[in-house]
């Protein structure tokens, strides 16, 4: 039987599922763009500077009201303000598909309704654990945190998988309105299955936000998960966003290269519920940490290290490194499914603020990364010390992790 819901009344079967699904469905307008770039660019004349802004936007967003979102998640209510990221997304995606069958959109509109998809990602997927560990039935909840840690990567994926079909059938209007439907239909389930918040309490009025901002500000628990989060989410992104990149050059085929990129992004939902049943199980949560971020460090070596330069270069053969990138990319996923659920032992009265903070530092990673090792594999004239940076970022979150292995374990 499932627990009754906080307002009293009774869970549906499932509801869990329901808020992984609004997860996946914030997440699809998340990569539902990268696809869409030729075509934007041929239709509305966009230059590639201005599809950087739209691909980064709501990175910029995550990096600047995270905490924001964290503490309206917490105010609002998280049942309610899931259901406005929902809406928000929809509307903005299903607006602008309509604007631009019009004809009169243009880049300054279409960059407009993105800020607008951005504020409603964050809406969206800021109370998502709270909701989770609230609606998952007694016994489960970690193995249902690791559900959740997979709704990026299974959005993702399924935007690279979905987004060519519906491009070649309606271009980017018709992709913009079926990403709409599917958040519509996601805030559909979300308030069929999803029972109420209630009533706020008295203390969610007037200065309590500024209670859980400090709560969460002085907590050096929530500091050390975001950085976490942020070391994790850097490599991921730098990685995995480069790939089509790397097998264009490679001279593979743009169709397999698409392919190929959204199952090394799809196995991170693996990794994912993984950590959580090793979690339910009661594996340490430092121990998942510091074993996400050692693999990730060596299989990363293992897709780019090279030994010499030129036609004398060595590394492995392709296939080998192919299956690296998808290992480092499984290992991953137990980092997120683990600090989602060291999110509601840190601050247990703001555990969405305190995923706010770490969703900040997320888009933070994932904003500055990819520049980064760009700037790195054009300055040394390869990918080939890709490996350094992952490394780096791995070393860091072991520490991190060996820390809240200390600091966070008492509060279970």
């Amino acid at each position: 039987m499932n627990a009754p819901a906080a307002a009293g009344q009774p869970v549906p079967r499932h509801a869990a599922f329901f808020v992984v699904a609004g997860g996946v469905a914030a997440s699809i307008h998340l990569g539902k763009l990268p696809a869409a770039v030729p075509a934007l660019q041929a239709a509305l004349g966009i230059s590639l500077v201005q599809a950087g802004f739209l691909l980064s936007v709501l990175q910029v967003a995550g990096m600047g009201l995270g905490l924001l979102a964290g503490l309206l998640a917490d105010g609002l209510g998280p049942r309610r303000c899931m259901l406005v990221g929902l809406a928000l997304l929809t509307l903005a995606s299903a607006g602008a598909g309509a604007w631009g069958e019009g004809g009169g959109i243009g880049f300054k509109g279409l960059l407009a309704l993105r800020v607008v998809e951005g504020a409603g990602f964050l809406m969206a997927v800021m109370p998502g654990p709270a909701l989770v560990r609230r609606l998952a039935t007694p016994g489960t909840e970690k193995a249902s945190l690791g559900w959740w840690g997979a709704y990026m990567p299974l959005g993702v994926a399924l935007a690279l998988l979905m987004g060519p079909l519906f491009l070649h059938v309606g271009g980017w209007t018709g992709w913009w309105q079926g990403a709409a439907l599917v958040s519509a239909m996601a805030l559909a389930g979300v308030v069929y299955a999803v029972p109420a918040d209630g009533p706020r309490p008295a203390q969610a009025a007037g200065g309590a936000w500024s209670q859980r901002l400090g709560l969460t500000l002085r907590a050096p628990g929530a500091w050390c998960a975001a950085a976490a989060f942020g070391a994790y989410s850097a490599q991921w992104m730098a990685v995995i966003g480069f790939l089509p990149t790397i097998y264009g050059a490679a001279g593979l085929a743009p169709g397999w290269t698409a392919v190929l990129t959204a199952v090394a992004a799809a196995v991170n939902i693996v990794g994912n519920v993984m950590g959580g049943r090793l979690l339910q199980r009661g594996r340490a949560p430092a121990h998942l940490l510091v074993g996400g971020f050692s693999v990730m460090a060596m299989m990363s070596a293992l897709a780019f290290v090279q030994i010499g330069s030129g036609v004398e270069a060595w590394s492995l053969p392709a296939p080998v490194r192919y299956l690296a990138v998808c290992a480092f990319s499984l290992a991953g996923g137990m980092v997120p499914a683990t600090l989602f659920m060291l999110s509601g032992r840190i601050v247990p009265q703001a555990a969405s603020t305190t995923v706010g903070l770490m969703q900040q530092a997320s888009s933070l990673g994932q904003f500055l990364a990819p520049p980064l090792v760009g700037w790195i594999a054009q300055r040394l004239g390869g990918w080939q010390w890709t490996w350094v940076f992952t490394l780096l970022c791995s070393l860091a979150g072991i520490r991190l992790a060996l820390w809240l292995g200390r600091r966070a374990a008492p509060a279970a």
